[in-house]
């Protein structure tokens, strides 16, 4: 049986400056400042893109999906599809008996169990890959792979993990002239063979740097920026609390570090 192809959404020629974040993550905290800082710099939601996982670790998941719904263009993630099929994880390939994987099993429970059926719509209609053009280039914007939702690329993974990406995405919406994916939750950009592969981070989860301050990215004439997204973090904080999600991921809002670094390339972790 052939692959099942992706749902591509083409948003066209975009004019003007484009907003693009990852990894909500149930923090609407943050997900309001971004949507804020969008609103400032007049940039309209047809020109706001989220990577995925809008709802993950943190404590409002509802509230963060209706404050993305009509505000932004939705990529599905890993979290969505799981969600959408009512699984018992997010199948970000933990290792079995990881701390990983025994966190992840708390926020998930929680997000599935808030979640109801205008949600699950919400969420079961978004693409699985976003093309555009802007400023002369053009774009393709996926969750974490081509290959596999859930696959995790990190700045420092091999050049041939990027350029079998590539390929996938080309074989299948044509020539593209740079990758935007979320899902790793690090901002970084790397070169494949003439194609650019940005990740603009994430927005609800710090990068494990030791700072508060989350990723978001803006494309303009100039190029892709990488900014640092300021937020209520204390706000974000109490609503994980007063969930009972006390696992640990309330606490990386505070100090930047995550509470595992188990999934992290060793090179990548403290």
């Amino acid at each position: 049986m052939p692959a099942k192809r992706p749902r591509v959404k083409n948003l066209g020629e975009l004019a003007g400056d484009v907003l693009v974040f990852g990894g909500p993550c149930s923090n609407l905290q943050a997900t309001r400042a971004v949507l804020d800082i969008a609103e400032q710099r007049g940039i309209p939601a047809e020109r706001r893109i989220c990577t995925g996982d809008a709802v993950a670790y943190c404590g409002d998941p509802v509230e963060t999906l209706r404050t993305l719904q009509g505000h932004c263009e939705l990529v599905a993630g890993n979290c969505e599809k799981q969600l959408i099929a009512g699984a018992d994880d997010c199948a970000c390939g933990f290792e079995d008996g990881s701390v990983c994987a025994q966190m992840s099993v708390t926020w998930f429970r929680f997000a599935r169990k808030s979640l109801g059926a205008a949600e699950l719509s919400c969420m079961a209609d978004c693409p699985d890959m976003i093309v555009f053009s802007a400023y002369g280039l053009r774009y393709a914007v996926i969750h974490g792979g081509a290959t596999d939702i859930s696959r995790y690329l990190w700045p420092t993974s091999p050049q041939s993990d990027f350029a079998s990406e590539v390929a996938a995405i080309t074989d299948q919406v044509g020539n593209i002239d740079a990758v935007v994916a979320g899902h790793c939750g690090v901002a970084f950009e790397r070169h494949v063979a003439g194609v650019r592969w940005i990740n603009p981070g994430a927005i609800g989860m710090p990068p494990n740097d030791g700072r508060r301050q989350t990723r978001y990215m803006v494309l303009t004439e100039r190029g892709a920026r990488i900014e640092r997204l300021d937020y209520d973090v204390d706000g974000a904080v109490a609503a994980m609390q007063s969930a009972g999600l006390v696992q640990g991921y309330d606490q990386a809002l505070k100090t930047g570090i995550w509470p595992s670094q188990d999934i992290l390339p060793m090179q990548m972790r403290r």
